[in-house]
């Protein structure tokens, strides 16, 4: 240690601190941090979304009650606002175009009500999903969580008001003579495997609109052509064949996953919609999708863990 004298004053040198030379890396290593924020590995996201599993479920339930908090029919517009799309689509497609020829009325209401309960499962994931991140910042930004726990909490929604719909459409089956069958039990799996569809793709969608806000502003189109190529409000094999599409087009169209799980939902309700209206491979075509869309989006959304709610 040296010192100077000036006047009245010394002054000494302080000793070199032993961290000098150090990098950031290496002084973060020694002394035991880490990066705010950063992903963990992928078991490790896994176990956290599962310890908040109860936050997931109250998160759900919440924007469920939240949704039509200022309506006077309130949570009556989960069951309402499909119906009337069903009632839209079959004066239109039932009554003015016939579609309802050759299966009748008596078994195309129950097949039209089924598509439009099942694909607003998926469409309504969809478009929750898309907001999940971008409609959430202030949270995401307050909070450390695993932002997984967003969509899939939207999706778990979509499911709650789906159960909730299905009161109506068992009413539509009864009432046109759609007796309860063992086959009914079917709708357990097939929903289980929709919903883990649904979530991945809510988990894509929320990565894509977390940092293209505009996506929202486009998926209603997609999602409405969507719609009509899954045959949701007629039988789109018939109606292919009429037109003499190319095998390849129906078979295509006929192994999208909405149509699939539509396909699925009516086999199992609906007297007389049988394993001929099925794609080959049905059951192989839905646990497919499931795994595919639903544990690959859940790996694509992980990856960009770290990049939410910044910038």
């Amino acid at each position: 240690m040296s010192e100077t004298t000036h006047g009245s004053a010394v002054a000494m040198s302080a000793a070199p601190s032993p961290d000098d030379g150090l990098s950031a890396a290496e002084l973060a290593k020694k002394y035991g941090l880490s990066v705010s924020g950063a992903r963990p590995s992928l078991p490790e996201y896994a176990r956290q979304l599962w310890d908040r599993r109860h936050f997931i479920l109250a998160f759900s339930r919440a924007k469920m009650t939240a949704q039509y908090s200022k309506a006077k029919l309130g949570q009556l517009w989960h069951v309402a606002t499909p119906l009337l799309n069903a009632m839209v689509y079959l004066l239109i497609f039932g009554v003015l175009m016939q579609q309802s020829k050759g299966m009748g009325m008596g078994t195309y209401i129950p097949f039209l009500v089924t598509g439009v309960f099942v694909f607003t499962f998926t469409q309504s994931s969809a478009l929750s999903g898309v907001r999940a991140i971008a409609g959430n910042l202030g949270l995401v930004r307050a909070l450390h969580f695993p932002r997984a726990a967003l969509p899939i909490s939207f999706a778990l929604q979509q499911l709650q008001q789906l159960l909730f719909s299905m009161c109506v459409v068992f009413v539509f089956l009864v009432g046109f003579g759609h007796m309860p069958a063992l086959s009914w039990l079917m709708i357990v799996p097939v929903l289980v495997l929709q919903f883990v569809f649904n979530t991945g793709l809510s988990l894509v969608l929320a990565r894509l609109g977390s940092k293209t806000p505009d996506l929202a502003q486009l998926l209603p189109f997609i999602l409405r052509t969507w719609m009509y190529a899954s045959g949701v409000m007629y039988n789109m094999v018939e109606a292919l064949k009429k037109t003499h599409a190319p095998g390849w087009v129906i078979d295509v169209l006929g192994a999208n996953p909405a149509a699939v799980y539509i396909d699925l939902m009516r086999y199992s309700l609906i007297d007389g919609y049988g394993s001929s209206h099925l794609p080959p491979h049905v059951w192989l075509l839905a646990v497919g999708w499931a795994a595919l869309v639903g544990l690959g989006g859940f790996v694509y959304f992980w990856k960009a863990e770290e990049q939410y709610g910044r910038g």
